[in-house]
């Protein structure tokens, strides 16, 4: 499998070079220059099989310059004791029709762990095969749960130094000591005077200024991504749901062949891009249901087909979702297009330029003749949570709530009732303010973030995560905090360069 840049500056490429580069020197994303089908004797191959099993033979369509005794390596080391749970993503039901894809149970308590524990490794042997002799800076912009994962993933890799940078203010305080704790040699976590598209932006013109590269090459430095741009952090995600199709099989939920939805939680569009992936491969998928908070934009991009940023900007409850540029769409109108990146260029620069695109007719209907769209402000995000907790006993986080909110909209302007996987994408505990808030109300004024961790716990009689515990007692070791138009300058300083 070779891969090319959506903007047709680069192609013919190995994976482990697109993994090394993480971004094209055009400023495109790294996608398969072929189409990769499976059937469904292979699917029903994975019902026994264990989540690193059918990790190494989904990866194995996309990695095929990794030797399999390479890959093999790479998922051992990624999911195992790491993960609170043999089962790496459980699926859990809440009744016949609806389930929950746990996609939590890594070592930051989110579903970036998915990707973010196996992307270092891959890595590792990227640098090992293509024989890079410079040390690999990883460059990260996060919301939220992308950073803690990254520090954790990449900290003392041997070859790699990694700098995180989150919008200051605009992480949970629970994100915020993840990162800000964080042990290693090589790691930094930057807070950014700014919204999380401030450090996605800048990030962008960093790993794009010529100079900066060059300075980097001539002192033996060559920059990365850890972000969801690069294609080593995508394809691990397209493993759990071929996953929780399989253990929809296992449990006799589904009959093979049965066509089920997806509903995601997006912002980036990353997640819920693996979900198509994995449809265009053969997975059978009736929709995929893109969920938004507040922040709309890929709501009213897959209504209208209009992608507008200029937009006001909403801190929610729901921060890792606080989006207004997601870069992964990128990829997909790039799929859709008929590969035309000559079109894709175009798209990206109008966004550049004057902050807007709008697809043709024939793109738009390609996409929502897959996707389904829908938002959910904080209120209704609340009031989620209770009444999920009401009804199963089951404890969601903001971001899982605006999943279930969705798809309930969904089921009232469709009537559709296929079998539907929420895919849930973290720990309440994580984002446990509003969630306590949420279910206990005014036991939960004047609690700081860590009692209320213990009150839910208390309440619930769900285990506070290995993770979580004891984060307030951590020593800070990050304390650095730029302008969003400092970035560079702040990379060099830390570089020593």
């Amino acid at each position: 499998m070779r891969y090319r840049s959506t903007r047709g500056g680069l192609s013919g490429i190995t994976s482990a070079e697109a993994i090394k580069m993480g971004i094209a020197p055009d400023g495109g994303l790294f996608v398969p220059d072929e189409n990769t089908t499976i059937d469904m004797n292979f699917i029903e191959s994975l019902v026994n099989d264990t989540y690193q099993e059918r990790a190494e033979k989904i990866l194995s369509f996309f990695l095929t310059d990794f030797e399999k005794n390479e890959l093999a390596g790479c998922v051992s080391k990624a999911y195992g004791e790491n993960f609170s749970t043999p089962d790496i993503v459980p699926l859990v039901s809440l009744h016949e029709h609806l389930h929950m894809l746990e996609l939590w149970h890594g070592p930051t308590c989110a579903f970036k762990d998915m990707a973010l524990q196996i992307l270092p490794h891959f890595m590792v042997k990227s640098i090992e095969k293509t024989g890079e002799k410079a040390k690999i800076v990883i460059l990260v912009a996060t919301s939220g749960d992308t950073g803690k994962a990254a520090l954790e993933g990449f900290a003392d890799v041997d070859g790699t130094h990694i700098i995180v940078f989150y919008p200051n203010g605009g992480v949970s305080e629970v994100q915020r000591l993840q990162m800000v704790t964080q042990t290693g040699e090589n790691t930094n976590a930057v807070a950014v005077n700014g919204n999380f598209d401030d450090t996605q932006s800048g990030v962008k013109r960093i790993f794009n200024d010529e100079k900066i590269c060059e300075l980097l090459e001539a002192k033996g430095y060559r920059f990365s991504s850890a972000n969801s741009i690069n294609w080593g952090r995508l394809v691990p995600q397209i493993v759990y749901y071929f996953s929780a199709y399989a253990d929809l099989l296992r449990k006799k939920s589904i009959k093979p062949g049965e066509k089920i939805n997806f509903v995601v939680p997006t912002g980036n569009f990353g997640n819920i891009l693996a979900a198509w992936y994995a449809m265009s491969m053969g997975l059978p998928v009736n929709r995929l249901i893109c969920a938004s908070n507040e922040n709309n934009i890929l709501t009213d991009f897959i209504i209208s087909g209009t992608y507008d940023r200029r937009r006001e900007f909403h801190k929610t409850l729901s921060p890792s979702m606080d989006i207004l540029i997601s870069s992964n769409l990128e990829r997909l109108l790039y799929e859709v297009s008929g590969k035309d990146s000559n079109l894709i260029r175009s798209y990206m620069n109008d966004l550049g330029a004057k902050g807007y695109y709008s697809v043709n007719n024939s793109i738009r209907e390609k996409i929502q003749n897959v996707f389904w769209a829908g938002y959910s402000n904080d209120e209704e995000t609340l009031a989620c949570i209770r009444s999920v907790y009401g009804d199963y006993g089951y404890v969601l986080d903001t971001h899982t709530a605006v999943a279930m909110d969705v798809y309930d909209k969904y089921v009232i302007y469709t009537g559709d009732l296929s079998q539907t996987v929420i895919v849930s994408t973290a720990s309440p505990f994580k984002f446990n303010q509003s969630v306590a808030r949420a279910l206990f109300g005014s036991e939960t004024e004047g609690l700081d973030e860590f009692e209320l961790l213990k009150l839910l716990s208390e309440k619930t009689g769900w285990e506070i995560p290995k993770g979580l515990k004891d984060l307030d007692k951590k020593e800070i070791l990050h304390k650095t905090v730029c302008e969003k138009d400092k970035m560079d300058e702040t990379v060099m300083k830390i570089l020593n360069l």
